[in-house]
């Protein structure tokens, strides 16, 4: 019995180091906001750029591959228009495909107001999610250089911090890796 007990406590022991691991440290959080906010800007530079008409079709191509990179395999992005109450959600490389063909002569998307709006929440699973908020302003122009459409529209984007680990130099490293997920649609307005 004694045994036993010694067992389970070295157990036990082992699994507290194990879930210690999985916390999430003041500095590593901070560390690892930064790295989120960092992979939403550049989303944002991605959207402007194969947005953009003047940008060629290869680096737009390249660019999108990019930005498949800074999320989960399945996650959408909602687009809306003021024309309409429904919002349509798109793969990623959909949505940017479908922003590379707009029917407009010139595209501007700004994006600003990006902040955390959810503090990282632990999951059963061991990964962290939280929810960056964004405010965009989409316009479109003709030809002549009008400006046809103009809307704005706040949208949250869902982050995903996990554990993963890695083979360097013959040693297994850890790391926390940060994805994006859905990039929801809250509401679109006309300032």
């Amino acid at each position: 019995m004694k045994k036993i007990l010694a067992t389970l406590a070295i157990v036990l022991c082992f699994a507290g180091i194990a879930v210690a691991q999985d916390e999430l440290s003041f500095e590593r959080k901070q560390a690892i906001d930064s790295l989120a906010l960092e992979k939403v800007r550049d989303l944002s530079k991605y959207i402007k750029i194969v947005g953009s008409k003047d940008t060629p079709y290869s680096e737009a191509n390249r660019v999108i591959d990019r930005a498949e990179e800074l999320f989960m395999s399945d996650a959408e992005i909602g687009v809306s228009s003021l024309h309409s109450n429904q919002i349509q959600y798109y793969r990623v490389r959909k949505y940017f495909e479908r922003l590379m063909r707009l029917n407009y002569d010139r595209v501007e998307i700004e994006w600003y107001n990006i902040e955390y709006v959810s503090d990282l929440q632990r999951q059963p699973d061991g990964t962290y999610v939280g929810v960056i908020t964004i405010f965009q302003t989409f316009r479109g122009y003709d030809a002549e250089g009008n400006m046809v459409y103009k809307d704005t529209t706040k949208k949250d984007i869902t982050v995903y911090v996990k554990r993963k680990e890695t083979q360097i130099g013959g040693r297994t490293i850890g790391f926390w890796d940060v994805l994006l997920g859905d990039m929801r649609v809250k509401e679109t307005t006309n300032k």
